[in-house]
Parts: structure tokens; C-alpha cells; sequence
């Protein structure tokens, strides 16, 4: 992927604005050559990457592919190897600089729950220096959320109303979601990434997201990042995926046909064979049938193949 100009601070827009027209977007992550290792173990193999403002990106893996490593990488809390700049700072020598712009949640299950409403508010007030408890507040009282029960009584409906109200209640740059919505039910998993779009996202910011639940990510992604065995395979935006790779079936009398096409994976679903190509105009894949979308989750397991790895 070509490289976005970096934004100059007499160019860059305040915190959550857009950029004037025109203008490059601020480059809010930047690596290079980005890696970590634990003992004999390379976790993170070197990784170049950016994030500029305005994206939303799916980093997606296996577990033990490296994800959490690297997000600990970006948020400071290990030390790495290579050049990394959050916000403009290291985050390893200057984790206080870039967390005031940086919020990172892990799943719902992680807060507190001995605490009541308010010591919540409290906590994160001492927490976050860009944490605005009006608006948290408000929201709390739009939810109508007990203040005088402990958060372990909570609903998980209530969890999520919560967990939103402080997610967005902090003005900050870049947002770092882990599993976020880990054991909820699909409505209100879908009911925290609509808040998280309508309320928080806007061309001045990014979000980085981790998930196991591809598919139902996938619609408000811009960008995905596919990591496997700390090996950065696929850095691209939907707009590329969806331009350079396409899924077909394939007739069983025409497979040597498709095989000597750019086809990367195949697999038989209910006695017909699906396969995905790529950077095969779809002119030449419409005598097979007609050419359809790859989604995430497959595209992951077709890339993750070994010869589909080395085909990416």
C-alpha cells in the first residue's frame, strides 16, 4: 500500500475535527520495522505500517497471532523493537503523552464490579485527563441506570449502556476496542458499534478494533489488518479487498481452468466447489459463474493457507 503523507501541526485539524478539504489526513499511527520478541519467541515479526486519521481497522487473527501483543506495543505497556510513533510520541517512553489521546477498552466483563455508578465516574475522572463526566452523565440518565446498585446486579444490556456512556464521554483521538463486545448477545453487540460510528467516529479520529466476530464488524470497517504468526499478511483498505479479490464457483469439469488462473482457495460448500481468486479481472471469472464479494472471515482462511499466504 503507497504511504499517506503526514500531516504538519500547522496543517493538522484540532482533536476531532476533519481536516480542511483537501488537506492530507494526520498520520495518528506510524510503524516501522515494529517488532517484539519474548525470549526465543518472535511474537511480532517487523511490521510497516500507518493509520492515519479518519479509519476504522479490523486487526484480525488466530489467537496467539500477535494481536495483543501489538496493541500493547501501540498503548505502551511493552517495550518493542523498531520505530513507533502513537500520536506523534513513542509509546514506550512517552505512554502519558500519547494516552491523552489514546482510549483503549478491552470487553465489557472488565469493569469493576463492586463498584457503584458513581465511584465509576470517579475512577475515571482520576483515570483519563480528557474524560468529560457531564457528558457521561447524561448519557447514564438517558439509560436510566441505577446509581445505587453495584455493577454486578447489572444487566448485560446495562453493562453495555454503561460502557458506552464512558467510551464516550473521553475526547480522544484514537480508539482501541479488544474484544469489546466479548459474551454479549448480537443485539447489543450491534447496538455498541452503532453508538461507537454514530457517536464517536468522524474523520479526525480512528479507531482500531480486535475481534473473533468478523462478520458483524466487518460492514463498518474502512481498513483491515491480517496478522498471522506475528507476520503483518494483509494491510489493505475494503475498497482494495474488495477491487483485487473475488469468490466464484467453480464447475467441477472447469477446475484445472480456474487453477491456472490466480485462484488461492478453494473449499466445497453443499456439493459445490467456492473459490477465491486474485487480481483476476472479473471478466475472465464470469464463463465460471457470476463473481461475488470475498468476505473477511474467509478471505482470512484463504490467506492464512500457506500457499494463499504467499500469494497475498
Amino acid at each position: 500500500m503507497s504511504l499517506d503523507t503526514i500531516t504538519t501541526p500547522e496543517t493538522a485539524a484540532p482533536p476531532g475535527e476533519p481536516p480542511p478539504a483537501g488537506a492530507p489526513a494526520e498520520m495518528l499511527v506510524s510503524a516501522r520495522g515494529l517488532a517484539r520478541s519474548f525470549g526465543t519467541k518472535r511474537a511480532l515479526q517487523p511490521l510497516d505500517f500507518d493509520i492515519p486519521a479518519g479509519r476504522i481497522v479490523g486487526v484480525i487473527g488466530a489467537n496467539g497471532a500477535g494481536k495483543s501483543t501489538l496493541l500493547n506495543c501501540l498503548l505502551g505497556l511493552i517495550p518493542h523493537e523498531g520505530t513507533l510513533a502513537v500520536m506523534g510520541h513513542d509509546p514506550a517512553t512517552h505512554r502519558s503523552a500519547v494516552m491523552r489521546d489514546v482510549c483503549f477498552i478491552a470487553d465489557v466483563a472488565t469493569l469493576p464490579r463492586w463498584a457503584r455508578i458513581g465511584e465509576l465516574l470517579d475512577w475515571m475522572e482520576g483515570l483519563h485527563p480528557r474524560f468529560d463526566r457531564r457528558r457521561a452523565e447524561a448519557r447514564i440518565n438517558a439509560a436510566h441506570l441505577p446509581r445505587d446498585r453495584r455493577i454486578r446486579t447489572f444487566s448485560k444490556g446495562m453493562v453495555v449502556q454503561l460502557h458506552l456512556a464512558l467510551v464516550l464521554s473521553i475526547d480522544a483521538r484514537l480508539l482501541v476496542l479488544d474484544e469489546p463486545t466479548l459474551g454479549l448477545d448480537i443485539v447489543n453487540r450491534r447496538g455498541f458499534y452503532d453508538a461507537i460510528i454514530q457517536e464517536y467516529f468522524d474523520p479526525g479520529r480512528s479507531v482500531i478494533v480486535t475481534t473473533h466476530q468478523v462478520d458483524e464488524i466487518e460492514p463498518i470497517l474502512t481498513h483491515v489488518m491480517f496478522i498471522r504468526d506475528g507476520q503483518l499478511m494483509l494491510d489493505a483498505s475494503m475498497d482494495d479487498i474488495a477491487r483485487r479479490f473475488v469468490a466464484v464457483d467453480i464447475p467441477d469439469a472447469r477446475r484445472a481452468e480456474a487453477n491456472a488462473l490466480r485462484l488461492i482457495y478453494t473449499r466445497t460448500v453443499l456439493g459445490r466447489t467456492v473459490g477465491v481468486f486474485r487480481d483476476v479481472p472479473p471478466e475472465r471469472l464470469e464463463t465460471f459463474g457470476e463473481p461475488r464479494r470475498v468476505g473477511l472471515a474467509d478471505l482470512f482462511v484463504a490467506l492464512a493457507q500457506p500457499d494463499g499466504a504467499a500469494a497475498a
